[in-house]
């Protein structure tokens, strides 16, 4: 079986390759369609939509496949957080993150279809979501600022990364922490291995 990840994120990637399993990357192109603001089906909703586009690509093989999409986003004060547009949106995040707790959700959507299927009504999905409430020290605008400077806040949701310099800023995480990195690989290997 093809397993295929419809993300570019390097974090997922890791992540997957953490746990064993086998699988190629495919980014999915669709563009980002939200219809709502509550964090979990946001999440879910947007990880269905890069997994379909990826899924459907992939059509007419005739292989058996399993496509995983994802996205994670921060949820602070009833604020969505996802990926940060440049520095100084990077630095109002932080501003409202630090000294305080949020939760990061990400949502995650797998699509399989057997080998033999050649119709729609043999393929099997199902989607999920995960929730983590990380805690952060207070962080002073100089800090901030230096943390910004690194460049690795703009390609994460929240504008900061847990796996990195910024834990030096983390108190404490209740959950799953590869969550807050962007995949919670226990729960997805436990939902998929009717599959494997």
């Amino acid at each position: 079986m093809r397993i295929i990840l419809a993300s570019a994120s390097p974090r997922r990637k890791e992540l997957l390759a953490q746990v064993g399993l086998v699988f190629e990357v495919q980014v999915s192109d669709v563009e980002e369609k939200v219809s709502t603001t509550i964090p979990y089906y946001l999440v879910q909703g947007l990880s269905r939509q890069k997994a379909e586009a990826v899924f459907h690509a992939l059509a007419g093989t005739g292989e058996e496949i399993l496509v995983i999409g994802a996205d994670t986003v921060v949820s602070c004060d009833g604020r969505i957080l996802g990926k940060p547009e440049n520095s100084e949106h990077a630095k109002e995040m932080l501003r409202l993150l630090q000294g305080r707790s949020h939760e990061v959700y990400t949502g995650v959507t797998l699509l399989h279809r057997a080998s033999e299927a050649e119709n729609t009504s043999s393929i099997e999905g199902k989607s999920f979501y995960e929730t983590t409430k990380v805690n952060f020290y207070p962080m002073s605008e100089a800090e901030i600022d230096d943390y910004v400077a690194t460049g690795d806040p703009l390609d994460k949701a929240g504008a900061y990364g847990i796996q990195g310099i910024c834990a030096r800023y983390i108190s404490g995480i209740e959950g799953d922490y590869n969550n807050v990195v962007g995949l919670p690989v226990g729960r997805l290997y436990q939902e998929m291995k009717d599959w494997l």
